[in-house]
């Protein structure tokens, strides 16, 4: 990406007309460096998505983690990454004949059975896939933040809307944890918006690196661009963080996912506000210098 931008001019995007895109300033790192993230727990040490995974982040003393919501057969949310259970279950032995085993097509009571935790060692054998109730009421008893993304939602029409019911009921939609305690995602720009239609008190994310000239769009619904690590630059994390989004705060940049000490200090130096990973001991001991 180019660094100067000004007189760039947009294409029609969201029903956007041109916008002339501001001159962004040069690259800088927060002088407390860039919030971790455990993805999907911390998950690189129990298994993924699970209570376990959330209960370990804490023990290593990380307020912020990362999941991913779907919707079973029945209607229930579950929090689970893949939309169907076969990587991270033993869906295949208790219910054979019912492949491709997707998260859709079983009932939540169904789900509760499988084990979630044999996959990943045998230690965690009979850890099962949270609901989404149970995993909101474990981050609020760790007093732990949430960045929630709202999976497959093309699959599951109204998930956005249910979502924020769930949150709300469980407390999670008060002005603390609007301030600085949760944030919405997804790979869907419509799912985003949608979001912030509903609740616009919320802060989103959308997940993807849009082009420099679609920013100004982007930022009519979105408060953070969280982008792969191998598609940022200096001169784009500054791009975005020329523009303000809807809460009139300048767009934040979070990276996914970082495993890695180096590309935890490359990021860093790009001026990523954010960095997503399963090893967040790695990353955190890596950015304190920063």
């Amino acid at each position: 990406m180019h660094a100067r931008v000004a007189a760039a001019t947009t294409t029609v995007f969201f029903g956007l007309g041109v916008a002339i895109l501001p001159t962004p300033p040069a690259g800088a790192v927060s002088a407390d460096g860039p919030v971790v993230i455990a993805h999907r727990g911390a998950s690189a040490y129990a298994p993924e998505n699970t209570l376990a995974a959330v209960d370990k982040a804490a023990a290593m003393g990380f307020g912020w983690v990362e999941n991913d919501v779907q919707r079973t057969k029945d209607g229930r949310l579950v929090v689970i990454h893949d939309g169907t259970l076969e990587r991270t279950t033993d869906v295949k032995r208790l219910f054979p004949g019912r492949a491709p085993w997707r998260v859709k097509d079983l009932t939540a009571r169904e789900i509760a059975r499988l084990d979630a935790g044999s996959w990943y060692g045998p230690g965690y054998a009979g850890v099962r896939v949270p609901t989404l109730r149970q995993y909101m009421r474990r981050l609020s008893h760790n007093h732990q933040n949430l960045l929630l993304e709202i999976k497959n939602p093309e699959l599951y029409p109204g998930i956005e809307s249910q979502t924020l019911r769930l949150l709300d009921r469980e407390g999670w939609l008060d002005p603390g944890h609007l301030r600085n305690r949760l944030i919405v995602q997804s790979f869907s720009a419509d799912s985003v918006r949608t979001v912030h239609r509903l609740r616009p008190g919320v802060r989103t994310a959308y997940l993807g690196t849009p082009r420099i000239t679609e920013l100004p769009a982007y930022a009519r619904l979105t408060d953070q661009i969280n982008s792969d690590r191998g598609k940022l630059s200096g001169p784009y994390v500054s791009a975005v963080h020329a523009f303000k989004g809807p809460h009139a705060k300048p767009l934040k940049v979070f990276a996914w996912t970082v495993n890695r000490a180096d590309e935890a200090r490359r990021l860093t130096e790009m001026g990523a506000d954010g960095i997503i990973t399963n090893a967040p001991d790695v990353v955190r001991k890596a950015v304190t210098a920063y």
